[in-house]
């Protein structure tokens, strides 16, 4: 990629990533898709000493066959690694709103972070104040709805878990960014867990299709509801990422659809 181009004034810096093609004709960008780069086993070792190099070795790798348009450096840096106007291979299989091709629609942001496997260490305030100013500049420059900034475990819940339970959508929300909704409190009530059938999970399920996940509804607690269960508590009940629909997790579903009704 030419230094010299960039496609916000955010930049610090740019790597070339070959991992990228051609957007559809007449696709609109109207989703950012936040993601922590993670590291293979192999690179752990490393973390401490070049987290941030390990990942953009890896994003610049053509045998990956994975990249973004954007890494969010510990420090706050922002490299850029694909134009804006190129469709990266950041997103994968995955569905949303029942849109099968994320990558054709989407700006990918990679945060650097170990993720799941490296602990999950807590986010940098530099790096989120960096995540923010560049999702505002992304949303401003393309249109982009605050409902349309989504986790990559969101397109992808039976896959990806990032950027994972840790991460501060609360902060984002409050900085004008994206959606959050107040967990509720932990109550009595029904648990609806894998396996069980009926009305109530029918509800669920169109629940949470409404919102955007790739939720067939079938009045089954199936394996593709218990993953899209897993993804909204990582995203907005955070204190306990189990699977399980219980009353804490169903209101605050309730909720996060009142607010995306407002």
């Amino acid at each position: 990629m030419d230094e010299t181009v960039k496609d916000s004034p955010l930049v610090a810096g740019c790597a070339f990533s070959p991992n990228h093609g051609e957007r559809p004709a007449g696709a609109k960008i109207d989703s950012i898709l936040l993601h922590y780069t993670g590291l293979r086993e192999e690179a752990l070792d490393d973390w401490t000493c070049d987290p941030g190099g390990e990942a953009l070795r890896w994003l610049c790798d053509p045998q990956s066959e994975v990249s973004c348009h954007y890494l969010v450096e510990r420090d706050g840096r922002i490299i850029q690694l694909v134009p804006e106007g190129r469709r990266a291979w950041h997103a994968g299989r995955g569905s949303w709103k029942g849109c099968a091709d994320i990558n054709s629609c989407s700006i990918g942001i990679e945060i650097v972070n170990a993720g799941h496997a490296g602990g999950l260490p807590c986010y940098p305030a530099a790096q989120i104040a960096a995540v923010i100013a560049m999702c505002k500049d992304i949303s401003k420059r393309h249109e982009i709805r605050p409902e349309r900034i989504l986790a990559h475990s969101d397109i992808a819940p039976d896959r990806k878990a990032d950027p994972g339970e840790h991460f501060p959508w609360e902060a984002l929300f409050r900085a004008g960014v994206g959606i959050w909704v107040k967990p509720a409190e932990d109550a009595n009530g029904a648990m609806l867990r894998e396996g069980d059938e009926g009305e109530a999970v029918r509800a669920l399920q169109e629940k949470l299709a409404r919102v955007g996940y790739g939720v067939a509804v079938t009045g089954a607690y199936d394996a593709p509801t218990k993953y899209a269960v897993r993804a909204f508590q990582r995203r907005y009940r955070q204190s306990r990422v189990d699977d399980i629909a219980d009353a804490s997790t169903l209101k605050t579903l309730d909720a996060l659809l009142l607010a995306l009704k407002a």
